[in-house]
């Protein structure tokens, strides 16, 4: 982030002109209405921008499906078991084979149909706060006017603007050499036009998107190569956290290739080969390449308007989202703050809130808390081990296997853990990680404990639900009780 004073706002504006409508356009939209300015959101694709219609909500959606099938894993260990004739039915004597199968086409349509109502939804509710969505490619002409080319035929629109909020994203990174084809060299936003499951799936790169769309094509039935050019998936994850996760993953049968950086991918007569770099071939029927994302900052006239990027692309922003162009901000992946919708739309609402003079709280990054929609998932939020190690942090940390958990035996849960990091004299909680079936939902607690600079006794003393996934949260927290002496 840059270091600019975040004392006051830049100008008297009433007039904003908002540069793409995902989380961070769309709520920084709303916030700015509220507050009595003018707005106008201009889009590419449609409201709710890449988050909505292509990466987050179909993403998810996809693994809520593919979770289905991983919950069939404990169904043995419940008695409950499957492919075996059921007693006879009582009015016609009909005994049933219940069995499990995966219509893609189908999962897929119902992905897009989801991403296009939650995008709708969008719209109509910028509709009803009066904010004006243009539908087209927009680029700064300075720092207070946007040009717009609208979608189809038309003259190019010209917007004045008191301030200007940029949240136009970021797009996938290919591999050198190897652009996709939407057909057998897939990113990300391009698997829902599947309408069969891969023979055989490759998926480059083991960060978050590599990680969970591994995870879901595996549990779907996909044979899954997962590359991975570090010693481990999930580099910048805790390290128990993505160890016990490659071994789950490698226990449902997945292949993981760590230390193995793929080169290029090509097409052959029935399939892809990728080529690694130490000249290793690896086939499948199609490859799947998730090696991050650039930000979409290119030819939209933000140097020529003032502002600084960095040299990744990303916008530079202090904590109250401001570029160093006056009167222009920028919020979402194209900073590079944190790629979390959850960030753009805070980034978005801060930015609005700083600009038309209303109370502002900067952007605290350790408060974020971030989730990895594995199975199980991954969960955290505040500092990190690897960060209280690097600097020199003194901490105490405990870790409670989910195993231990009797809500987590009754559902047959074992793959796990509850992780806190705490000041070893003061108590207060550092930061925390939940590895679990919705590990989303259970991270709240020891966010508020982070946000709010609460102890180990303050969470151990507050009740939790017996039996419940909680309830380790809470033990975890007694672990780490500081006797007084």
């Amino acid at each position: 982030m840059g270091t600019v004073s975040s004392q006051g706002p830049d100008l008297q504006a009433t007039r904003i002109v908002i540069l793409g409508g995902g989380p961070g356009g769309y709520e920084a939209a709303l916030v700015a209405r509220r507050l009595g300015a003018e707005v106008t959101v201009v889009e590419q694709q449609g409201l709710g921008g890449s988050a909505v219609l292509t990466d987050v909500v179909p993403s998810k959606t996809l693994i809520a499906a593919a979770e289905w099938m991983t919950s069939t894993e404990r169904a043995a260990s419940l008695g409950i078991r499957f492919g075996v004739p059921a007693e006879p039915a009582a009015a016609s004597g009909e005994t049933v084979a219940p069995g499990i199968s995966v219509d893609l086409a189908a999962v897929n349509q119902r992905v897009m149909a989801l991403a296009a109502a939650q995008s709708a939804d969008i719209r109509a509710r910028l509709d009803r706060e009066g904010v004006v969505t243009v539908l087209g490619h927009g680029r700064l002409d300075g720092p207070r006017r946007v040009v717009v080319r609208p979608h189809g035929e038309g003259d190019d629109l010209v917007l004045e603007a008191d301030a200007v909020l940029v949240s136009v994203g970021a797009t996938p990174r290919e591999l050198p050499g190897s652009p996709a084809d939407g057909e057998r060299i897939l990113t990300w936003t391009q698997l829902y036009a599947l309408q069969q499951l891969p023979e055989k799936l490759i998926v480059v790169g083991s960060g978050v998107t590599g990680a969970e769309f591994a995870g879901a094509y595996n549990a779907l039935g996909v044979d899954v190569t997962l590359v991975s050019s570090r010693d481990r998936v999930l580099p910048g994850e805790d390290a128990d956290a993505a160890e016990l996760l490659e071994g789950v993953f490698r226990s449902r049968g997945m292949t993981v290739l760590s230390r193995s950086r793929a080169a290029s991918a090509a097409r052959t007569a029935d399939g892809v080969a990728v080529t690694l770099a130490d000249g290793r071939v690896v086939e499948g029927s199609h490859v799947l390449v998730a090696v991050g994302a650039i930000p979409a900052t290119h030819g939209i006239g933000l140097e020529e308007a003032g502002v600084t990027l960095a040299p990744s692309g990303h916008v530079v922003v202090d904590k109250v989202s401001r570029t160093t162009a006056r009167g222009v901000y920028a919020a979402g992946d194209c900073t590079g703050v944190l790629p979390l919708a959850s960030v753009a739309a805070m980034q978005g609402r801060i930015a609005m809130q700083h600009v038309l003079g209303d109370a502002v709280k900067p952007i605290k990054v350790p408060d974020v808390a971030a989730n990895i929609f594995t199975s199980p998932e991954i969960a955290t939020v505040g500092k990190s081990e690897a960060a209280l190690q690097a600097a020199g942090s003194k901490y105490v940390t405990t870790t409670l296997p989910l195993s231990r958990n009797p809500r987590a035996k009754m559902l047959g849960m074992r793959d796990g853990f509850v992780k806190l990091f705490a000041h070893p004299e003061a108590s207060v909680v550092l930061g925390g990680v939940v590895v679990s079936p919705r590990a989303s939902e259970l991270i709240f607690p020891i966010t508020l404990a982070v946000s709010h600079r609460l102890t180990v006794d303050d969470v151990a003393e507050a009740f939790t639900v017996y039996p419940s996934l909680s309830g380790s949260i809470a033990e975890a927290a007694r672990m780490l009780h500081h006797p007084v002496d």
